[in-house]
């Protein structure tokens, strides 16, 4: 049922296409070790090719029998599998990093560094409807915008540009359990005798998603709305569309706003931009940012709200850098934006 459930997802968002090489982020657990086992049954039928990808964070003293589990299972299925060794904690310590930001960027620079060995088309992670639950309330409690309740996009593109020529390259990450619940994973599991390897450490209640995994939900499903998973799925379905929306609205205004562009900097126009909404701002100063640098990563609320009152006073000399990647700055009615600026 769960495999009918996932194929179903796959064919309504268009997750993977015929001939599509797709890398599986797999750590041994419950959710990878599912996701892993439907697309190989939904192999052929696809007509899909599997790579999977393997990081031993050399955290817990069971790493290395997880990475073993990961290895004999692809051996006996007959697919590729790289395996990463990163000792998180020291890699931590060294860029200044809580373990868990650093674990996640060495997780993703890993799998895309694996998809452009590969020549993959896709990334396969393996997030849960349950795991979007937890995110969703997650940033509802950091203050999140409409941003923020989308929680885990069920798809997502990622480029890079080859250094060679030059020319960007698409990946495309997917999630092809957002729609299931962790339960339904774990009977499946159970189901199919894959004997997955459990965190342990998930069951700690040292990070604030453990927090919100072992204690919020279940406190919210007992007293106020045993479904609250569902509904928070639904809450991000609707965010998700919302997005949408504004998005197209965004690039809209930034067609009209734009006056140059180029790799260096963006220029856009100080007096349209000035009379817009501030909701429009906001979203345009971020898209604005992301087309630049690729992303707009450690700029928020204060970092926006500084750049429209730098517009609004049209101050010519002075300049705001929100994060290390951009600087902006005001010179004859014009926003300039710059990437990667040199200072002095």
């Amino acid at each position: 049922m769960l495999q009918a459930q996932v194929l179903e997802t796959i064919k309504q968002n268009n997750l993977i296409q015929k001939n599509d090489k797709i890398v599986i982020a797999v750590s041994g657990g419950p959710d990878s070790m599912c996701l892993l086992d439907i697309l190989y049954a939904l192999k052929e039928k696809l007509e899909i090719k599997l790579v999977v990808a393997h990081i031993n964070h050399q955290i817990r003293k069971e790493a290395n029998e997880e990475t073993k589990y990961v290895e004999d299972f692809c051996k006996k299925m007959n697919i590729p599998c790289y395996i990463k060794y990163a000792d998180v904690n020291k890699m931590a310590k060294e860029q200044k990093l809580g373990t868990e930001e650093m674990g996640r960027k060495i997780r993703y620079d890993f799998l895309e560094e694996v998809g452009k060995k590969e020549e993959a088309s896709k990334i396969a992670t393996a997030h849960s409807a349950s795991d979007n639950a937890e995110t969703v309330l997650m940033n509802i409690l950091r203050g999140s915008g409409i941003a923020g309740l989308k929680g885990i996009e069920i798809a997502r593109n990622s480029y890079s540009k080859s250094k060679e020529n030059n020319i960007e390259k698409k990946i495309t990450f997917i999630r092809p359990l957002r729609n299931n619940t962790r339960t339904q994973i774990e009977e499946y599991c159970k189901q199919h005798k894959l004997n997955p390897k459990i965190d342990k450490s998930n069951f700690e209640n040292i990070y604030t998603r453990n927090k919100i995994r072992n204690e919020l939900i279940p406190y919210l499903q007992k007293e106020f709305n045993p479904n609250i998973v569902e509904t928070l799925n639904r809450l991000s379905n609707i965010a998700k569309e919302e997005e949408q929306y504004f998005t197209q609205i965004i690039k809209e205004k930034y067609e009209t706003l734009k006056i140059g562009e180029n790799e260096k900097e963006i220029i856009l126009n100080l007096t349209r931009f000035n009379i817009l909404p501030k909701v429009i701002k906001v979203k345009l100063l971020l898209y604005t940012i992301n087309k630049l640098n690729g992303n707009a990563q450690g700029i928020g609320k204060v970092h926006l709200e500084d750049i429209i009152k730098l517009c609004q006073n049209n101050v010519g000399n002075k300049y705001l850098m929100p994060n290390k990647n951009v600087k902006i700055f005001i010179k004859k009615g014009k926003v300039f934006f710059m990437a990667k600026p040199n200072l002095p």
